[in-house]
């Protein structure tokens, strides 16, 4: 098989293009074969940095557009008698500056890569897309900072608009990342995670796969000071049919826990991707943890897959381990490291509830 044609078939892989079968025999192939499989994994490497970067391109456009449209001083002085018109203007600009047009940044991606200009083994492109992505980062900020100046003077109160919809999110450490499904958070403007105690934390989506229906979040409040021990740990081997399993959530924004158990390996159409479980998984449940008897968390709960035909399936938790292998490290303060020792086991279902519950997030999407 020639380069061009195993490219071919890793981008049909990582697309979810194979069926069943060929899916499982590539799978077979890179356990076996490590160079395919360091291909899969650079492949897949390259493919995250030209989404980002061509998010990152577009955002500065869309920023550079709305500094050309905003003179914010002669705005201070036109709209502070106006407290509804300028609520109205950061609700209109806020979304502005946080929806990248997806078709833009398929031209860019398109121009960057016929040209060459994105080799990813070309440290001064490396370097240079870091630096402007730091600018982008900064102009964002003060814009920001701008805005809620006029929003704040004379003593008017910040306008903080209600969250659209909730889903279910997991601590993955203690220092703030927040596990939960990919589709809770596509194309939302902003989100925040709230816990047992119905304390809020603003967060960021720090990393996504979309193909695995997979994000992780980083609380980035202030007021947050971290979690206690993570109490679970993760468990990367598949589990057994007929395995008790349990999840715990917030379905219709109200803490529930829900027993079942694994009915299947697989999920719609032999998707090895998905468990196949009997908890019934409702919009709410959307990212919450799913454990075995003993504590461990074997996956991931997705309400999205859990439309089709009354079924109801969550994601295979090696899937999450090998996003978060795949975080760019310049995206992270600290190395990610997991929990290793499971303090739930020979606890009963009501202790391990009570002993989790405040490491499952309500994650609130504001669009």
């Amino acid at each position: 098989m020639s380069d061009n044609q195993l490219l071919e078939v890793i981008e049909r892989y990582l697309n979810g293009e194979m069926k069943a079968d060929e899916r499982k025999k590539f799978e077979v192939l890179r356990k076996e074969n490590a160079e395919v499989d360091g291909k899969v994994v650079e492949h897949k490497l390259f493919t995250n940095l030209l989404k980002q970067y061509g998010e990152r391109v577009e955002l500065e456009t869309r920023l550079n557009a709305i500094h050309d449209e905003i003179d914010v001083h002669t705005l201070k002085e036109n709209l502070m008698v106006h407290p509804v018109w300028i609520v109205q203007l950061w609700r209109n600009h806020h979304s502005k500056i946080s929806v990248a047009a997806s078709v833009a940044i398929f031209g860019v991606l398109v121009s960057l890569w016929s040209t060459g200009k994105l080799n990813t083994g070309d440290n001064t492109n490396i370097v240079e897309l870091k630096n402007k992505v730091d600018r982008l980062d900064k102009s964002n900020t003060n814009l920001s900072r701008s805005i809620n100046a006029i929003k704040s003077e004379k003593g008017k109160s910040t306008v903080v608009d209600k969250y659209s919809a909730t889903a279910t999110g997991f601590a993955i450490t203690a220092d703030g990342l927040i596990a939960t499904n990919y589709h809770v958070v596509d194309g939302a403007n902003a989100v925040s995670v709230q816990n047992a105690d119905g304390e809020s934390y603003k967060a960021e989506v720090l990393y996504t796969e979309p193909q695995h229906d997979i994000a992780i979040l980083k609380i980035i409040d202030k007021s947050f000071t971290g979690l206690k021990t993570v109490p679970y740990t993760f468990k990367r081997a598949e589990s057994n049919i007929a395995e008790q399993i349990s999840t715990y959530g917030y379905p219709d924004g109200f803490p529930a826990y829900s027993p079942g158990s694994l009915s299947s390996l697989v999920g719609q159409n032999g998707d090895s991707v998905h468990y196949k479980v009997t908890i019934p998984i409702n919009p709410g449940n959307s990212g919450g943890p799913l454990w075995d008897s003993k504590g461990n968390v074997i996956g991931i709960t997705d309400a999205k897959q859990s439309q089709i035909e009354g079924e109801h399936f969550a994601i295979k938790i090696r899937y999450l381990l090998n996003a978060i292998k795949n975080i760019p490290a310049d995206s992270l303060d600290n190395k990610v490291l997991l929990n290793k020792k499971n303090t739930l086991a020979g606890l009963s279902e009501a202790q391990k509830t009570e002993k989790t519950k405040n490491f499952v997030f309500m994650v609130k999407v504001y669009n």
